[in-house]
């Protein structure tokens, strides 16, 4: 078992990875949609912001290959789809989004298991894997981002703490769920949730 350690904040933490090393500044691993066994953790620094400069490639690029996006937010309360808005063009992508912040909504509208909710949580790769299929169901857009997760500072247990974020990219061709643990005040876990997901689609697109 290797170890990781980052100075964040004056306050050195330590991240446990299992059977890998990987850089500075982030660790990562794909979960594939299952959920994370205790040893394997994605975990990000505080100092991810917004990338409003990859958000406008993002729309230039899906408009070009007349694609679109959607999102799914929970935690993050619309931040991905506030920022798409705030750049001219998104309308030729984005067609729209919702946030599901209660579990009622969460299975009303995009149809995530009740039996998920209660055996594993909102705050899980289960629930943000139907979270996709449910915002794709409902769009029918080419991409979709979703996000649950635990912005604090109240709400976090023992096995998912404040900063626990479960992240989740659907595309043409694929879906990765990612686990996320972020470090900050409320405003910044639900920053830095916002641009890992943005981060992340930027990547799948080449950007």
């Amino acid at each position: 078992m290797l170890y990781y350690r980052e100075i964040i904040s004056k306050s050195l933490l330590y991240f446990t990875v299992g059977w890998a090393f990987l850089p500075t500044k982030r660790l990562a691993l794909h979960l594939g949609g299952q959920e994370c066994p205790p040893y394997k953790k994605i975990c990000y620094n505080c100092c991810m912001k917004i990338d409003y400069n990859h958000i406008e490639k993002i729309i230039k690029k899906l408009a070009s290959q007349n694609q679109t996006i959607s999102f799914a937010e929970s935690c993050t309360g619309g931040r991905i789809a506030a920022a798409f808005t705030s750049i001219s063009g998104a309308s030729a992508v984005l067609d729209g989004s919702v946030v599901t912040y209660s579990n009622a909504i969460k299975h009303t509208w995009l149809n995530v298991d009740n039996e998920i909710l209660e055996k594993y949580g909102a705050v899980s790769s289960q629930c943000v894997a139907q979270m996709l299929e449910g915002i794709k169901n409902i769009s029918g857009a080419d991409y979709a981002l979703a996000v649950s997760g635990i912005a604090g500072p109240s709400g976090g247990t023992e096995e998912k703490p404040v900063g626990t974020v479960y992240i989740g990219l659907q595309t043409p061709f694929s879906q990765e769920v990612f686990q996320c643990f972020f470090h900050g005040e409320r405003g910044h876990i639900q920053e830095q949730s916002c641009a890992f997901a943005i981060e992340k689609i930027a990547e799948v697109l080449k950007i």
